[in-house]
């Protein structure tokens, strides 16, 4: 039978497998309010939450009201946030799309009014508005690619704050294991071929080669389960 390898224990999703849990706050969304009406809230706190890069503010509003939102480049402690059609186009206010100029730096972007933003989260990221299409508005995403999204869409005005975190060195491997297991994601990643026969379909052999093909079916069984999956080409391009 063999053993089961580490992909195959990965698949049935263990405690030991999953994002941890201890360290997270909220889950960040925008407010569901009356897209005709603005409201105001002031940033009480900056947070940081484990495995996410972006840190957290805080809003409260006068009704005592709380929101989590990802913080904007330069965002401080008593700055007031406007979350509406009427607010200001200035770093950290949430306005919809079909308010913004052309030109305008936004993250946090909504797919649809009232969805909580989906798009540009990351530390450090932003899009660009590059115009307005009747009822849509065109938006040059990080990648390059421009998409077309409902004007009523909102986002926040400005750069995600915690741009340039990457480009700090771990220093230890304890350190990046911690951020890797917050995240839920695999770390140390090791070669099948540097295995052993046991442990990987790849290992084994006097030499570090697969010695079989490494593009296997969809429905292949969990153990074997490795390299190129239902890969659409194989060979050489022409």
């Amino acid at each position: 039978m063999g053993k089961k390898i580490l992909p195959q224990r990965r698949g049935k999703g263990a405690p030991q497998f999953r994002s941890a849990k201890k360290g997270k706050i909220v889950a960040l969304k925008y407010p569901q309010l009356d897209p005709s009406k603005t409201k105001e809230y002031t940033v009480k706190n900056i947070i940081h939450e484990r495995g996410r890069g972006v840190p957290i503010a805080l809003l409260v509003s006068d009704d005592g009201s709380r929101v989590y939102l990802p913080a904007a480049k330069q965002l401080e402690v008593g700055q007031k946030i406007g979350i509406g059609p009427e607010a200001q186009v200035k770093d950290g206010n949430v306005l919809p799309l079909g308010k913004l100029p052309e030109g305008t730096l936004v993250f946090n972007i909504e797919r649809v009014l009232n969805d909580g933003g989906k798009f540009v989260k990351s530390a450090g990221t932003y899009a660009i508005v590059m115009g307005h299409e009747g009822e849509m508005t065109s938006v040059k995403m990080p990648s390059g690619k421009k998409v077309l999204i409902p004007g009523t869409s909102r986002a926040t005005v400005g750069i995600a704050a915690g741009g340039g975190a990457g480009e700090k060195p771990f220093l230890k491997a304890g350190n990046k294991r911690r951020l890797m297991r917050s995240r839920a994601k695999k770390w140390p990643v090791v070669r099948g071929v540097a295995m052993a026969a046991v442990y990987h379909p790849h290992g084994g052999g006097r030499h570090q080669h697969p010695g079989k093909p490494t593009t296997v079916a969809r429905n292949t069984p969990p153990g074997r389960k490795v390299g190129h999956i239902a890969a659409r080409k194989t060979g050489r391009g022409k």
